[in-house]
């Protein structure tokens, strides 16, 4: 009957002309920055952060979280008709949903990633309703020293779960933490690391790491590819399943669905993680494996339904714990902030509207997805068909007028440029920048909570270990490392992230 009420109210805020209005824009920017290959929802929600300013909290959060989900239904678009991944993880779906269009299946392919996507949304949405009550009444338990301990665990998950080279991960991780300890002390006043430059004594912009590391640098490595890619066929026709098709894709959704939601929880996880697990456990249980690759109608909806359930998923830690597990999460943390919101479990009471208003109104955006992507597939081919080189440096100038408008300085734009340069570098080097925004927004949490719980310890560092939740999680984050670091572990990780690759 509690949560019934809940929702009560929180339909009743996304149910407002306004909110509306923004899960529309949300859902429909989600849908276009997954069908444009190159740009993904992270360069996306940090080029509109500075839009957030002027509005209602709830409308920025309801704005930002559709252009998440709706990333993970736009991006199948792309993956089926080109055989280019739009989002990071539609990757998967090339594999068998551009077979299918080859075989004149594109209608079927499209129809699947969309109905899968709506189901898997809504089942997902569900569970975050569900699990939101009794984990907050558990994280009020938490003080400092097990928020610190679950930091800690958070990034060493995103470092097991990271791309590429493990210490390249920690690195990246470690500069972040770096990066967020950059302006005043609240403690003693002094400023730290701002080498005598004014602007850097209040810190470096959230807007300015994720815009230069994801957006300027996504941009400008796109504009290298000299790779052509030709649509399959302009004109889709079908877009419905055959009853056979029905048979084969509705038992694989389910399976996603139920993955996306377990793997949208872990840290570093979310909708990448939960598309290529789905496709692995497809591709293990099917009788004809062999049928993989060359457009198993399997292949499209359990991926396209775990990527979605996960993207649901990975706000239960953000909006209860207070913690960002991937990227995404990492800015919108940075929009709460904007707001003078504290992420956390006080949310749910201090702020009820948004809390549930957040929640009613992804059931709202998965409707308006489907209905964004079907009926509208024309529109999206014309889109693709659009020169990048035109599109590309448009979308730069864009950028660079919201960072100015943050503050109305020629600072946070030169600033944002020389993380632009720092991003190019680190694609150069393969090292992913995701590690880097999850250490930078938790580096200045981190430092908060370690000294509330040494000042309420008087200093004794075992508080850490004699409390019983902060000493399994920080048992758990060691049992993590000392796993990772495994011979067998690391090589079935390493080919892993091969297969991934291919």
């Amino acid at each position: 009957m509690e949560l019934l009420n809940h929702l009560a109210l929180g339909f009743s805020v996304a149910l407002t002309p306004i909110n509306l209005l923004y899960a529309f824009i949300g859902s429909l920017l989600g849908t276009l920055i997954g069908v444009l290959p190159g740009i993904g929802p992270v360069a996306t929600i940090a080029m509109l952060l500075p839009t957030t300013y002027a509005l209602q909290p709830v409308s920025a959060l309801i704005m930002l979280a559709g252009i998440y989900y709706g990333a993970q239904y736009g991006g199948s678009t792309t993956s089926i008709l080109l055989n280019m991944p739009g989002e990071t993880s539609s990757a998967v779906t090339c594999l068998d949903g551009h077979q299918m269009a080859r075989k004149g299946q594109a209608g079927a392919a499209l129809a699947t990633a969309a109905l899968g996507s709506f189901f898997a949304g809504c089942v997902s949405t569900v569970f975050v309703a569900t699990v939101a009550i009794p984990l907050s009444e558990f994280a009020l338990k938490f003080g400092p020293a097990e928020y610190f301990s679950l930091m800690v665990l958070g990034l060493i998950g995103a470092v097991v779960l990271a791309h590429g080279s493990l210490i390249k991960a920690i690195a990246m991780i470690v500069l972040g933490l770096l990066l967020g300890i950059v302006g005043t002390d609240v403690n003693s006043g002094a400023a730290r690391f701002a080498f005598g430059i004014p602007e850097l004594t209040d810190g470096i912009g959230v807007v300015s790491v994720a815009m230069g590391l994801f957006g300027f640098a996504e941009i400008i490595t796109n504009l290298e590819t000299t790779e052509k890619r030709e649509l399959v066929t302009s004109k889709v026709k079908g877009l419905w399943l055959t009853m056979a098709q029905f048979k084969k894709a509705w038992p694989a959704s389910l399976r996603g669905t139920a993955i996306g939601s377990f793997l949208g929880l872990l840290p570093g996880g979310g909708a990448m993680l939960a598309s290529f697990g789905s496709y692995a456990l497809e591709k293990k249980i099917a009788k004809d494996p062999s049928e993989f690759g060359k457009g198993a109608i399997q292949g499209v909806a359990g991926p396209e339904s775990a990527n979605n359930a996960g993207a649901q998923t990975s706000f239960i830690p953000l909006l209860t714990l207070g913690i960002p597990e991937n990227a995404v999460m990492a800015l919108m943390v940075g929009a709460m902030t904007i707001h003078n919101i504290q992420p956390g479990p006080q949310v749910m009471t201090s702020n009820p509207s948004l809390f549930w208003g957040l929640i009613a109104s992804m059931w709202l955006g998965n409707l308006m997805l489907v209905v964004l992507n079907l009926p509208l597939i024309g529109i999206w081919i014309k889109l693709l068909q659009v020169p990048y080189r035109v599109l590309y440096p448009a979308i730069l100038l864009f950028c660079s007028i919201g960072v100015f408008t943050i503050n109305n300085t020629n600072f946070d734009v030169m600033q944002t440029a020389v993380f632009g340069f720092l991003g190019i570098v680190f694609v150069k080097l393969e090292c992913e920048p995701a590690p880097l925004l999850l250490g930078f927004v938790l580096g200045p949490m981190m430092e908060e909570n370690l000294r509330r719980a040494l000042l309420l310890s008087r200093g004794d560092p075992t508080v850490f270990f004699t409390r019983p939740l902060s000493l399994v999680m920080l048992l758990m984050a060691a049992g993590l490392l000392l796993i990772i670091v495994a011979p067998n572990i690391r090589r079935k990780r390493e080919e892993a992230f091969q297969e991934e690759a291919a």
